[in-house]
This record gives C-alpha cells, sequence and structure tokens, in this order.
C-alpha cells in the first residue's frame, strides 16, 4: 500500500461494510471498505448511494488524513453486486428492500443460496415460498426492488459512457427515472442543465452513445457553445464569419456546415441575427438573445434617462445650483477645497441628468464625489451610492462617509430575480455608481431599468482600467457614443505626487516606463529585475514571506497580494498559489481534498460565482474558517460574513494567495507583488499593468524581465470587444 500524498492512481475492491456519511446533493461519501485481505479501509469521494454488502470498486490515491489518518480518496466509485451468501445477506439486510431486514435476508438467501439476488430479478414469485413472505410484502419487495435497480441502471448507463460519480449523481437529481432518456434523445442537453459540464463533456458522452460527428444536434450544440464562449470573452455580438470558423475548427466540420448551423439556430431563436455598425461598414452579427436584449433594452434606457424630467432646466439638471457658490459652501461647511477642473465637473454635475466622471488615480474623483453628495444632500435630495464588488462599495463607504452598497443588493437580486426593476424602481433622487468600468451590459441595463425616469445618475470609473469581466465594455461604450456628457479629471493633485504608485500609474497609462525601472528610487514603487522565471518564484516567495513583512510591517497573508497576468506556466496563478500556501500555510489543521486541490483551515481563497445565497460574489476573498472532513463541509469568513460550504460547493472556490489582475478588479491591497516575464507574452498589455498597479495602496513591487515590462508599458493594442451599445445609443438619442 503506498502512502505517498500524490501518487498514481489505483484501484481496489472490496465490500461495503458501512456508509459513515452521505451528503444527497452532491454524493460526497465516507465509506468502510472490507477488503479481499480483510482490511477495513476508509474511501472518501463522490459516489451515488450505496448500501453495506455491496460489492465496490474504486479508482484513487492513497493519502493520510491528519486527523483520520490513512484514507483511500477515490475519483471513481463503480458496483459489482455481491456474489457470496453472506455479502448478499448483508445487502438484503441493510434497508436496501423495504420489508426485507437482517433476519428476512437470512431466509432468503437459506433459501436460494448465492441465487437470491437473481431469484428477486428473475423469479420473485419464488419468496412466497419463504417462511413470513406474504402476497403483500411480496408486491413491497417487486415494487422496492425495481425501483433500486432503475436507479442502479441509471448509474450503470452514466458511467459506463464516461460520466464521473459526481456528475452523475447530479445528472440523477435533475432528471430522476427519466435520466437515460433524457440522455440518449439529447446528450448536450447536459451542457444546458448540469452545472460544471459544458459542450466539450457532453460531446463525449455523445460520442459514446454513438452520436454522428457531423449530426445536426451536434452541430447545433458546438455553435452555441462558441457563441457562448466568444460572449465569456467579454463580447455582446460575434460577426458570423468569426462564429462560423470558430465553430467549424472544434467540430471539425466545414465552414459551410456551422453557416447552415448558424442559421438554424437563428431559425429557432436560440440566437438572433442582426447587423450592427462594425469596424468596417455593417457586419452580419450573432447574438445570445438575453444579450441582444440586453444592449437594445440599455441604449433606450439610457437615452430615456438622459431627457430632462418634467420642469427641470433644458440639460435636465437641477436648477438653481451654481457651482461656483456650490463649491465655496464645499470649501466652507465641508472643508473640501476643489480645484479649477474638480470645479468644472461640479457643473457638469449640477446641470446634467447624466454624467460620467473619469480620470485615473490621484485625480480627485473621491473628493469631487463627496462634495457633490454633501451639495445635494443639503439640497435635502436622496443620494444612494453603489458598486460591483462588496470590497469596492466598502472601500465607496469609507471614502465619502455614505453608505454604499454592491449593485446587487441595491437591486435586491438573487442572481435570477431582480426585485427592483421598472414596476418597483429604486427610490432615490441620485444614483453615483463607481468602479463603473466594470460594470458589464447586463448589470448596467438591470440598474437603468431600476431607476425612475426623473432619477439622476452619476457613473465614476477610469476607462483605462481593464473592461467588465461580463460582456461589454459600457463605460468607454458610452464615451465613445458622445451622447452622455463626460468629466474627465487629468490632473494629479500635489499632495499625491510624491506616491511612486500613482506617478506610475500614470506613466505606464501614458507609454512610459515607471521610474524605478530606469534607476530611480521610489519609497512605495519596485522593480526587481529577474530574467528566470524559476528565480523570479523564489523572489517573489522571498518578498511575500519575509522581505516586506519585516521593512513594512505588514501581514504576508492578509495585507500582501500577489497579482499576476496568467493562470498558467511557471508565474501563473495555479503554480504560484501551490507554492505560496505551502509556505504561507503549512498548518496542521482539518483539510479537505477534492479533485486535486487541498482546502485547509486558514487558507487564503476567492469566490468566482456569485452566489446570492451566501452572499459572497464575483472576486470576494475571504479566509477558510473550519473543515469537517468526515461531512465534507468548511466555512469561510469574508469580511466577518461565515458563509458554509459542501464539497458540491467548492468549485466556486480558488485559493488565492495569487490572483489574476482581472480577478483583482474593483478591490485595494496594502501592497501588490506582480510577476512581469515573456512567459506572459500573449497578456503583457498597457491596461493589464495598470490595472495592477493601481489595485496598490501602500507598495507595488514588479518582478521580471525588462523586456517583459517594456513590452506591456508600450503595448496599448488591448484586444477589442465586439459591442453594439455607442451606435445604438447615438441612434436612440437622436430618434
Amino acid at each position: 500500500m503506498s502512502l505517498n500524498t500524490e501518487p498514481a492512481s489505483e484501484t481496489i475492491r472490496g465490500q461495503l461494510e458501512r456508509v459513515t456519511y452521505f451528503n444527497e446533493d452532491n454524493g460526497y461519501s465516507v465509506l468502510k471498505i472490507r477488503s479481499s485481505d480483510d482490511d477495513l479501509i476508509s474511501a472518501v469521494g463522490n459516489s451515488g448511494r450505496h448500501m453495506p454488502g455491496e460489492e465496490l470498486e474504486l479508482c484513487g490515491n492513497w493519502v493520510v488524513h491528519q486527523k483520520f489518518g490513512i484514507q483511500f480518496q477515490f475519483t471513481w466509485c463503480r458496483l459489482v453486486m455481491p456474489s457470496t451468501v453472506e455479502g448478499i445477506r448483508r445487502y438484503l439486510g441493510s434497508g436496501l428492500v423495504k420489508g426485507v431486514g437482517p433476519r428476512m435476508a437470512i431466509r432468503i438467501t437459506d433459501a436460494f443460496g448465492a441465487g437470491a439476488l437473481d431469484v428477486i430479478d428473475e423469479n420473485p414469485d419464488e419468496l412466497l415460498k419463504v417462511k413470513g413472505i406474504s402476497r403483500g410484502l411480496l408486491d413491497s419487495i417487486k415494487q422496492s426492488w425495481a425501483s433500486q435497480k432503475e436507479v442502479r441502471s441509471v448509474m450503470y448507463f452514466l458511467q459506463n459512457n464516461g460520466v464521473s460519480p459526481a456528475y452523475a449523481a447530479r445528472i440523477f437529481k435533475e432528471y430522476g427515472q427519466e435520466t437515460i432518456q433524457v440522455v440518449r434523445e439529447n446528450p448536450y442537453k447536459l451542457a444546458d442543465d448540469i452545472f460544471g459540464i459544458g459542450f466539450i463533456s457532453a460531446d463525449k458522452v455523445a460520442s459514446q452513445l454513438g452520436v454522428p460527428h457531423d449530426s445536426e444536434m451536434r452541430l447545433d450544440a458546438g455553435v452555441r457553445y462558441v457563441m457562448e464562449e466568444l460572449t465569456g470573452e467579454g463580447n455582446v455580438y460575434a460577426p458570423k464569419e468569426l462564429l462560423a470558423s470558430r465553430s467549424a475548427e472544434l467540430l471539425g466540420v466545414s465552414p459551410e456546415m456551422a453557416f447552415a448551423a448558424i442559421g438554424r439556430a437563428i431559425e429557432k431563436m436560440s440566437l438572433v441575427g442582426d447587423e450592427v455598425d462594425g469596424r468596417d461598414g455593417i457586419v452580419e452579427a450573432a447574438y445570445l438573445p438575453v444579450y441582444h436584449a440586453f444592449e437594445t433594452k440599455l441604449a433606450r434606457l439610457m437615452a430615456g434617462l438622459m431627457k430632462p424630467a418634467p420642469g427641470a432646466d433644458a440639460a435636465g439638471g437641477y436648477g438653481g445650483l451654481d457651482a461656483e457658490n456650490s463649491s465655496i459652501w464645499a470649501r466652507e461647511v465641508m472643508g473640501v477645497a476643489l480645484a479649477d477642473n474638480q470645479v468644472s465637473a461640479l457643473s457638469l454635475a449640477l446641470s446634467s441628468k447624466v454624467l460620467i466622471i473619469t480620470g485615473g488615480p490621484g485625480t480627485g474623483k473621491t473628493t469631487l464625489i463627496r462634495a457633490i453628495i454633501g451639495i445635494l444632500s443639503d439640497r435635502g435630495l436622496d443620494i444612494r451610492l453603489t458598486a460591483p464588488t462588496g470590497r469596492a462599495a466598502k472601500r465607496m463607504t469609507e471614502a465619502t462617509g455614505h453608505a454604499a452598497t454592491t449593485i446587487h443588493r441595491l437591486l435586491e437580486s438573487d442572481g435570477r430575480v431582480f426585485a427592483r426593476n421598472a414596476d418597483s424602481p429604486l427610490k432615490c433622487d441620485l444614483l453615483i455608481v463607481d468602479e463603473a468600468s466594470m460594470v458589464d451590459v447586463h448589470l448596467m441595463y438591470r440598474l437603468l431599468d431600476a431607476l425612475k425616469e426623473e432619477s439622476h445618475l452619476i457613473l465614476v470609473g477610469d476607462i483605462n482600467q481593464l473592461p467588465s469581466v461580463g460582456p461589454g465594455n459600457v463605460l468607454r461604450d458610452l464615451i465613445s457614443s458622445g451622447s452622455v456628457p463626460v468629466a474627465e479629471l487629468n490632473v494629479i493633485f500635489r499632495q499625491v505626487r510624491d506616491s511612486g504608485i500613482i506617478v506610475n500609474a500614470h506613466r505606464v497609462n501614458s507609454g512610459l516606463m515607471p521610474f524605478d525601472a530606469g534607476g530611480k528610487s521610489l519609497r512605495d514603487f519596485y522593480f526587481i529585475e529577474q530574467d528566470d522565471p524559476s528565480k523570479c518564484v523564489d523572489t517573489i516567495l522571498s518578498l511575500v514571506k519575509d522581505r516586506i513583512p519585516k521593512r513594512f510591517g505588514l501581514d504576508p497573508v492578509a495585507d500582501v497580494q500577489v497579482l499576476t497576468p496568467m493562470h498558467k506556466g511557471t508565474l501563473g496563478a495555479s503554480n504560484l498559489n501551490s507554492i505560496l500556501r505551502k509556505e504561507l500555510n503549512p498548518g496542521s489543521g482539518n483539510f479537505l481534498q477534492v479533485g486535486g486541490r487541498v482546502y485547509q483551515t486558514g487558507d487564503k481563497v476567492m469566490q468566482i460565482r456569485n452566489d446570492y445565497e451566501r452572499d459572497v460574489y464575483n472576486g470576494d476573498i475571504g479566509f477558510i474558517s473550519g473543515v469537517d472532513p468526515a461531512a465534507g463541509l468548511l466555512s469561510v469568513n469574508f469580511d466577518g460574513n461565515e458563509a458554509p460550504y459542501e464539497t458540491e460547493g467548492l468549485d466556486e472556490l480558488i485559493h488565492a494567495y495569487a490572483v489574476s489582475i482581472h480577478k483583482s478588479q474593483g478591490s485595494e491591497y496594502p501592497a501588490v507583488v506582480i510577476p512581469i516575464h515573456t512567459q506572459h507574452y500573449v497578456l503583457l498589455q498597457r491596461n493589464l499593468l495598470y490595472t495592477g498597479i493601481t489595485r496598490a495602496k501602500e507598495l507595488v513591487v514588479l518582478v521580471g524581465s525588462r523586456r517583459a515590462l517594456s513590452i506591456a508599458v508600450h503595448n496599448d493594442k488591448t484586444r477589442l470587444r465586439y459591442t453594439n451599445l455607442a451606435p445604438r445609443l447615438r441612434r436612440a438619442v437622436n430618434n
């Protein structure tokens, strides 16, 4: 028996003695298996429900649990019906068959020996020969056996067609007794209905079931999948030629067949066809229906919101408020002094119904917002503040002294339903949205749908940061439309000019190398040159674990965040997380291993999907506060919010000692360490580096090659997203 924690997979077989724990939702099980050598083995993993006496074949690895000792952690579990008299007795006496207990199981096996299960399966009326079995009890046994047989046949069917036990449990929970029929008729339905199963996995099942390579079912599902992938890359639509090309490559068919599938999808309304204003003229485009609706409705709502309310001045402003006098009031009453360009922006805010305020770090966006809030609150206006993430909302509250909330909380959303909408609008005179560059087309539509026509709106953001994770580039599109008033703050205030972080963020944004890279040492910005990727890793570990905590008094886990451009590679988030975790949280507490990932008490983790039940959102960072390995449960503390997780939900959590720069949007950290190397060549972009630098409050350390830094600084050719919001808004405003 190998006790290496990461050995090659091996297979064991034995009889199930007892089920210590079973989770109905995800199939996580703790089993006691009696091996052929009469060893009692503790086995943990995801499987269907099993009963004592069953013969099981399990594939996995041996691990040493710090509390429970040696365990077999299985990734695959197959049922082998018991063949011995003793095994059949335990199997029948386990409660599997209604009306058959341990004593009746003995009588049945005494009567039929090792053929007892065959009798129940093929000639159940023979059971009437057994003492104590009446016609009524026989009917109950038949019904119970048929039900169990159906469950077993479903699990056999799924596992024999390449579905893992964990997903088999989810599929059976979704479809029940109709599972086989549903999967046989359309295996691609799994990708739509079962979280964690995408087109690629469903396609493997389809192949096992003999679905032809060029079947319309496969092509239609593949085109839809590629459209979803393109949308996941940030595009609201896709040119049909691009969609056909990507689909043909994925499916291994001709572009003509892919075009035909796109046409069928549009006919069936699983895609929407439209003509859009492309980069080189009119383009034939395809949309997912919801995103076509979001974009068109968003343009219409924004155009409607910009119209002056009855009784307002021509621009839709507040009327009676003068920027000069208001700025004097802000200085004398609030102690907030505004510079000339801020007074100009204030004038726009007071005279416009919708305004965009944009600018980089240190240009006074927050000071201006504080002044606007104070001036308009003094007039008795109801003002609401919101931001895309919990961390961004918390920062907004601290900076302005006015309570802010996440957009989802503001709209009272559970992720599916938005309680605040056109029928139940927000009761506010002014809504201010911070970090607006992070807001995608869906969420912006929901916001505008919930605003009354007479409400005012101010969007605050930095368009030089990365765009939203979700589809669209809303803030940039609104500005480029030329239809929305824009106040750009571009003067760095004197009191922050000594900040290397702010100065260098602006230098990078202007295409200039940061100062420290040229030898000028700054107190809060450093570049450590290292061309060897493995030595970069050593340097990062030293910085996070020892050098930064000792010199700056910062906690290596809570205060220092490694931000990296990519997930893969030596300097990717995955490898850095593995190394940093072992050094920063070696721990001796409980842990839970799911797949190749280990979750341990004290681990720093990030939520990567919005979870409205737990009140935890994409990008939130927390710390694992408790682990119950036997039950397959753990809890995570997100800034005081204790969120419980079962093994099924752990695919929503990743380790966060190192995270991608994309995932850091909307967050701030006392210190950031950023590897920058030619390993990340495809992502060496100016806005990515700029976003990473602006996440830091007190310290930035870049580690890597000067060539990679230069490439990133000078590469402003970021990939454009396919959106049509700006032209739609221009048309809506002019109509």
